[in-house]
């Protein structure tokens, strides 16, 4: 009879957490039909934003609330036209432990303005999408990889990680303030390159002339790829950088 119940109460105490990861799960969940050229900002506080490249139509975007005060904190949906917005907004006064994490998925192919994917205190990820891209964290890791057009991307505290199959046209800079920052890109890269770091290595693939200075801190290299015409910055102020010849798939 005691074993009964035990493995009774172990049943509910399974229902009940499959339901609560459903809820969770449920916390916003929508489509948006924008088609190319559209633009797309996500906002976080606290929690990671995903994005990623999909065989489907529409933009769609999950959001899942954690944390002991998850029922205060709002996802505002500023959306309309071809423009997706979406803002986290917690409460005015006082601190609320919770965070969200974005899942964004995006049809491959099509060509958008991500005008801001950013997180103050989470990582954001990009992968497999094509258009501008301005990619941004705070206390947090940035990765931009497999993607095709124009991007900078940014952290103040974390590393950045960038993986192009097809760089620009247009002007590009990665940066950190506390971390690695690590570019592959094109070997028929066109670009008018830059880059330097205060306290850290200095690498590159590239022909381009490295400057370190006899005496005292910091690296840097510039030089001109191509045809140049569009500017690469790479840049860090404690950490390494990078620029690698990203090898063909």
């Amino acid at each position: 009879m005691l074993r009964g119940k035990i493995l009774g109460y172990a049943l509910l105490a399974s229902v009940l957490f499959l339901l609560s990861a459903e809820v969770r799960g449920q916390d916003f969940n929508k489509s948006y039909a924008v088609g190319a050229g559209g633009q797309i900002r996500i906002r976080n506080i606290s929690g990671d934003v995903n994005v990623v490249g999909y065989d489907g139509s529409s933009i769609v975007v999950t959001a899942v609330k954690e944390g002991r005060d998850r029922d205060l904190v709002n996802i505002e949906d500023r959306s309309s036209g071809d423009v997706v917005d979406l803002t986290v907004r917690y409460p005015q006064t006082g601190n609320a432990n919770a965070s969200v994490d974005f899942e964004v998925r995006v049809p491959k192919g099509a060509e958008y303005n991500f005008e801001r994917l950013a997180s103050v205190s989470g990582d954001v990820s990009v992968a497999g999408v094509t258009g501008r891209l301005r990619v941004e964290s705070v206390s947090g890791d940035v990765s931009v990889k497999d993607v095709s057009g124009v991007a900078a991307a940014s952290t103040v505290s974390g590393s950045v990680i960038v993986d192009l199959t097809k760089a620009g046209p247009g002007n590009m800079k990665f940066a950190s303030v506390s971390g690695d920052v690590t570019v592959r890109a094109p070997a028929n890269l066109d670009a008018d390159v830059e880059m330097s770091t205060i306290s850290g290595g200095l690498k590159t693939d590239f022909s381009i002339e490295i400057h370190e200075p006899r005496y005292g801190p910091g690296r840097s290299a510039r030089g001109r790829l191509g045809a140049g015409g569009y500017s690469l910055r790479i840049t860090t102020v404690s950490g390494r950088v990078s620029l690698l010849r990203r090898e063909p798939s």
